[in-house]
């Protein structure tokens, strides 16, 4: 029996030696644990303060319509022990979530991960009681087993950890982590004072400084009649303050309060969604396949009317005093106020009608020629922007004066004109609203609103320009942040872009005073 439990130990600790040793992050173990090799920091955050990688072991998540993986043989050198979702049957769905294992089993492998740091038992490999202790070996990593939390005391981790005098293992330090799971009744917390005497009498201190940090989710994902609408974007508050007066009190006015801000472009609840469908076409529609590859997968149009019968009504003045219209998804009177100019030039309302109807490059090709030849013949002398700085712009400048260059609508020069419109268009979008929020100025803004770059580089500074607006949006509409602190965080996105790649997973930071949002946790 000893032997035996000894053996089972041994076989523990090599597949543990294997796992630290080798570089590997996870590990199958008999036909229903797993084990991974992760930073403590992570998951054990809030329980388990060490900054070197740890153990944990929990049951295989359950498949659904097929059996549990196989469990590869430590003893084979040539077996694979990562495996892969394709691996499997694709009919097989795992259960979400990390699984617990019975206590029994937690027990059952502490007492073998203990017992494999005795000095008396042989190392992994040898022969028990035949081969003396004498191999050098670094201690192994924590050990941490999620519980199932069945029994009385509630226990969700049971864990080991071995304590070194120098490089030798002198003993374990063993640990219990209990929940006794949510609450909304206080009274039958303990209270501040009593945690401050258990406190002095574990660590003999005299006297015991309360610190107390919270956070708190403002914006993200949300529920709708019992359906949740996920979104990639959030906004969180953290807080940090001294001589907390209670359990779970809500942060006081005097903290210490910052937003960490994540926002995705394309949230359909974003009154910049239908800028974002527009910086869509321009990008996916025209650049990515059209400019860089020489095919364009174009979008649906969202006019049933077709691209040329568009321009050529608009150029025969039956559609001159039309207003371009917001689409209908987006509340007209939020999106006035954020984005709608009413000063759009010929060359800006011709790429509304084009981004809305083209679904070929025959279309741009053919509408371009009918601006074109009618610039021409004198037909129209249409006012453009004195800034403009498309190639269209330009010809229309030069029939001011009836000297237009020849242009060759071939190969992607359609295309090319088109983008140009479009980043034209949209540059002065994102200058209207920033200017006249005042938010920054045009010296700041030079950066993303050069024209002598590339048009790849130009298209890759307008998507950081709306990525920006987004954020800006998302915490003037839905956070209604103080003029204040908007131009702070525009200052922020502004000089973090000038240097930084484009990254929708970048936290932007910004100190903020809790008054001014503690309305959406003091409730």
């Amino acid at each position: 029996m000893g032997s035996k439990i000894i053996a089972d130990a041994l076989q523990f600790l090599k597949i543990l030696r294997t796992l630290q040793d080798e570089g590997r992050d996870s590990c199958f173990y008999e036909d229903h644990i797993q084990i991974l090799k992760v930073n403590g920091a992570k998951p054990l955050h809030y329980i388990y303060n060490g900054d070197r990688p740890v153990f944990i072991c929990e049951k295989i998540a359950v498949l659904s319509g097929d059996e549990a993986p196989d469990v590869p043989d430590p003893d084979d050198e040539e077996m694979d022990e990562s495996h892969s979702g394709d691996e499997m049957s694709q009919e097989a769905r795992i259960e979400p979530g990390p699984q617990p294992l019975t206590l029994s089993k937690a027990r059952q492998l502490l007492s073998w991960y203990t017992m494999s740091q005795n000095t008396a038992v042989p190392p992994a490999g040898s022969t028990p009681l035949l081969t003396p202790p004498a191999v050098n070996l670094a201690p192994l990593l924590p050990l941490w087993v999620r519980c199932d939390m069945a029994d009385a005391a509630a226990t969700a981790w049971l864990a080991a950890e071995p304590v070194c005098t120098g490089n030798k293992v002198s003993g374990v330090k063993l640990y219990s982590v209990t929940c006794k799971g949510s609450t909304v009744d206080k009274g039958t917390f303990i209270t501040l004072d009593e945690l401050k005497q258990e406190h002095k009498k574990r660590h003999h201190q005299s006297s015991v400084v309360s610190r107390g940090s919270a956070q708190y989710s403002l914006f993200g994902s949300t529920v709708v009649e019992n359906t949740t609408i996920q979104s990639q974007s959030s906004v969180t508050a953290d807080f940090r303050w001294n001589n907390v007066e209670s359990i779970l009190e809500a942060p006081p006015l005097s903290s210490m309060a910052t937003l960490n801000i994540r926002v995705s472009s394309g949230d359909m609840r974003s009154p910049m969604f239908q800028m974002f469908k527009e910086l869509e076409f321009l990008q996916v529609g025209i650049l990515a396949d059209g400019l860089r590859t020489g095919e364009t997968e174009w979008m649906e149009p969202l006019d049933g009317r077709s691209a040329v019968d568009l321009t050529r009504e608009y150029l025969d003045g039956r559609s001159a005093t039309e207003k371009v219209k917001v689409d209908s998804a987006v509340e007209a009177s939020i999106f006035t106020n954020l984005m709608e100019r009413g000063d759009l030039d010929f060359v800006e309302q011709l790429w509304v009608r084009m981004r809305k109807s083209v679904t070929s490059y025959q279309d741009v090709r053919d509408c371009l020629k009918l601006v074109i030849q009618a610039l021409q013949y004198g037909d129209i002398k249409p006012w453009i922007h004195r800034d403009s700085s498309s190639s269209l712009s330009k010809l229309i400048l030069q029939s001011y004066h009836h000297q237009m260059d020849l242009v060759s609508l071939s190969g992607l020069t359609p295309v090319h004109m088109l983008l140009e419109m479009g980043l034209d268009k949209m540059r002065k979008d994102y200058i209207n609203y920033l200017i006249g929020q005042e938010l920054t100025t045009l010296n700041h803004l030079s950066y993303f609103l050069n024209t002598e770059v590339d048009l790849q580089e130009q298209v890759i500074r307008l998507r950081k320009l709306h990525h920006l607006l987004e954020i800006m949006v998302t915490c003037s509409s839905f956070l209604g942040l103080p003029y204040d602190r908007l131009f702070l965080l525009t200052q922020s996105c502004l000089q973090y872009y000038k240097t930084c790649s484009y990254d929708e997973d970048h936290e932007f930071k910004l100190p903020i005073k809790p008054a001014l949002i503690s309305h959406f946790y003091q409730k």
